[in-house]
């Protein structure tokens, strides 16, 4: 008795103190952890934040799948000379001021020689004269600017080619292509200042738009950002495409396995992007696409008579809202049985975003025949089938693979262009249309050869083993833009991962619709989604391909 009440009481009431402070203490631990990350990383259960909200750089190191790429001798080469294919000029160094930056409404443009007599064919040059806001010449160049030629009676327009003077000074080409009063028009997209704004953005913050994806697994849930680069510090799930090699990544749940992601979407966009200054280069009524008038005649009389045109530019132009290329024969499809007639016994894949989604409504809506068939697919995202039994026409879209800026699209339904097309047989009855450009814009140029050079890949082996397939490229186009979709979409970045798709599918067995002249050209306010009309001459553009004229 004396040794239990002297030895082993003591014992067991003491184990008993330990055992009810170590229950207190994991709970407060515990809690003290999840506050901890949720305060740290912004992550939370059923919820997602960005952890780059701020604008100062992160100093963790980032998990950057396009820094880590093997690149072929070949394909360093082919990638070096892309990126100087499309390096912009640059102004002074030092900062420059809001008011030594182009002001549209102080700069002009000439017709040179605007009293020449002018044939159907000749070239019609334009001189436009940068000045400041404080009304002096600009010395340098680096301006964006767009420009066509236009007969608003006849809904005639064509787009013109640009040359940077790099003195404050730009030239431009078009070549007068119908009969009558021709004018012309130039705007500002965006000053030389913004557009090196825009360029430190790409290269500074791809994380600008961030994504996010759901984990799942009985009624617990997890959501995580993610997306091509991600700071490191926290545990990731790699989503690395195993035969692309296109990289993905996301956070790992707290409390669920890689393995239970159930979708993607798009998470959001960062604000406070700009310094007080820099914004300043971003106002829409001020020097985000705003005409440059002329300080003379604007336009010119072209006679009917026909001189030699040796100009490859432009690819085409309107004329009574009908797009007529200068490269091959377009077929109007103005009748929907035309359309049947040419679809007929075919198969036609698009793969892309959403303005190649716009085909696919606009056929399914324009022929009778082609019902579309419920698969269940969220509105705007897809994929989406149309058939016609009658006829034996199947037309399918998909979105390609991350990063794409839709709405929640399930992770089984996120499938890389290069791995479809390796998985078609393709023949002469199979029609492929691709676009991929516009969710591409917020990251460093070398995220989109990647994905271009898997892409590429895939045709040239799927035109190998069948030749007699039809592939469309549908090239960007142009939309309208202010200052917050310009940190985000602006037309620039669009303009300069254009230029790179047509260099990297030059001289491949596929062909082009020019939607980015056929939206420059046309009356029409600028829009993401074009309107019906361009549209329409985009199908007929693409059907004529499909169908060409017979001889």
């Amino acid at each position: 008795v004396m040794i239990y009440n002297l030895l082993i009481q003591p014992f067991i009431f003491f184990f008993f103190i330990i055992l009810i402070f170590r229950e207190y203490t994991v709970k407060y631990w515990r809690a003290l952890d999840v506050t901890y990350l949720k305060a740290c990383f912004w992550i939370t259960e059923n919820n997602v934040q960005h952890s780059l909200s701020q604008t100062t750089k992160t100093t963790r190191k980032p998990y950057c799948g396009y820094t880590q790429q093997t690149l072929s001798k070949r394909e360093q080469v082919e990638q070096e000379s892309l990126l100087a294919g499309i390096q912009w000029p640059k102004p002074p160094d030092g900062k420059i001021a809001f008011e030594q930056s182009t002001d549209p409404a102080q700069s002009d443009f000439v017709i040179v020689k605007p009293s020449r007599f002018f044939k159907v064919g000749d070239q019609l040059e334009v001189l436009v004269r940068m000045r400041d806001f404080q009304g002096k010449p600009k010395q340098y160049g680096g301006d964006y600017l767009q420009a066509r030629i236009h007969s608003p009676v006849l809904k005639a327009g064509a787009a013109g080619r640009i040359v940077d003077c790099q003195n404050g000074l730009y030239k431009v080409f078009f070549t007068l292509l119908w009969p009558g009063e021709v004018k012309v028009s130039v705007s500002l997209v965006h000053p030389s200042e913004a557009v090196q704004v825009l360029l430190r953005l790409r290269e500074e913050r791809p994380d600008r738009v961030y994504f996010k994806s759901s984990f799942k697994s009985g009624r617990y849930s997890e959501t995580t950002e993610c997306n091509v680069c991600l700071p490191g510090g926290l545990p990731v799930c790699n989503f690395t495409d195993l035969h692309t090699g296109e990289p993905w990544f996301c956070y790992k749940p707290r409390k669920l396995s890689c393995a239970s992601r159930i979708s993607h979407a798009k998470g959001g966009y960062l604000k406070g992007l700009l310094t007080p200054e820099e914004s300043l280069f971003f106002q829409s009524d001020v020097n985000i696409k705003r005409p440059i008038l002329s300080s003379g005649p604007d336009s010119v009389i072209v006679n009917m008579d026909r001189a030699e045109d040796p100009s490859a530019s432009p690819s085409g132009y309107y004329y009574e809202d009908q797009w007529r290329s200068r490269t091959h024969w377009i077929h109007n499809f103005n009748k929907s049985d035309e359309i049947t007639e040419c679809l007929q016994g075919k198969v036609i894949r698009l793969f892309g975003d959403s303005t190649i989604r716009q085909w696919f409504e606009y056929l399914t809506a324009f022929v009778p025949d082609l019902v579309e068939f419920n698969l269940g697919s969220p509105k705007n995202v897809g994929p989406f089938m149309s058939v016609d039994l009658k006829h034996n026409i199947l037309l399918k879209f998909r979105c390609h693979g991350p990063p794409i800026r839709f709405s929640t699209v399930f992770s089984s339904e996120l499938r890389y262009i290069a791995n479809e097309l390796d998985g078609i047989v393709g023949g002469r009855n199979t029609v492929i249309a691709i676009t991929i450009w516009s969710h591409f814009s917020t990251f460093p140029v070398e995220v989109y050869i990647r994905r271009l050079r898997n892409i590429r890949r895939a045709i040239i082996q799927l035109l190998d083993r069948s030749p007699k397939t039809v592939i469309v490229i549908r090239t960007a186009n142009v939309q309208e833009l202010g200052p917050e979709v310009s940190l985000f979409n602006s037309d620039w970045y669009s303009f300069q991962l254009d230029s790179v798709m047509r260099k990297m599918f030059s001289g491949i067995a596929v062909h082009f619709v020019d939607a980015w002249e056929m939206s420059v050209a046309h009356y029409l306010p600028h829009n993401l989604h074009p309107n019906g009309i361009i549209v329409k001459n985009q199908i007929d553009a693409f059907l004529s391909y499909v169908c060409p004229l017979q001889t």
